[in-house]
């Protein structure tokens, strides 16, 4: 016999579930990379609208979470590359989320990452706050592993001397 084929309530279905549990992660990763909550909002809802449909096919919430990540960090590239979220300055501290319990990010490392050239604040993202092995990032950004490498030492130097994480001047 031949398995049956998921219905579209049911695949609908399993989508919904999976974005109500694993949103809030997604939403946290989107935010360490865009550093502003609106546009947190727009990077998930961009990567969930451009993944939906493969769902289904991927079989399982891990795959297609990876799916989803994937979808979401080659979209940041090329909102950056296309300069369509130019970034401004800005003194708000954003809200924190209320929709994930896990904020081990303090607000000074994301004000320190919000201070890095956008390529770099994603290597860092990628490669210390979500352990990504440098090949992963750079298959991820589509860039070289050579590039990851220049990004990575390139970021630890500006976050060293950052004043946000400057322990000198704390009491």
């Amino acid at each position: 016999m031949s398995e049956r084929k998921p219905t579209v309530a049911e695949v609908a279905g399993g989508f919904d579930a999976f974005v109500r549990s694993r949103r809030p992660h997604l939403w946290r990763a989107a935010w360490l990379l865009t550093g502003d909550r609106h546009k947190a909002d727009d990077l998930v809802q961009t990567a969930l609208g451009r993944t939906y449909g493969r769902y289904e096919a991927l079989g399982n919430d891990h795959k297609f979470e990876a799916y989803v990540r994937t979808a979401m960090y080659r979209t940041y590239v090329s909102w950056w590359r296309r300069r369509w979220n130019a970034e401004a300055p800005s003194d708000e501290v954003p809200e924190a989320s209320t929709d994930d319990g896990d904020q081990a990010v303090s607000i000074d490392v994301v004000r320190a990452l919000a201070s890095l050239p956008k390529m770099q604040r994603a290597v860092m993202v990628l490669r210390f706050l979500e352990d990504r092995p440098v090949s992963e990032v750079a298959e991820l950004l589509g860039i070289a592993e050579g590039t990851v490498k220049a990004h990575t030492s390139q970021g630890r130097a500006a976050l060293r001397a950052s004043l946000h994480l400057n322990e000198e001047d704390q009491p």
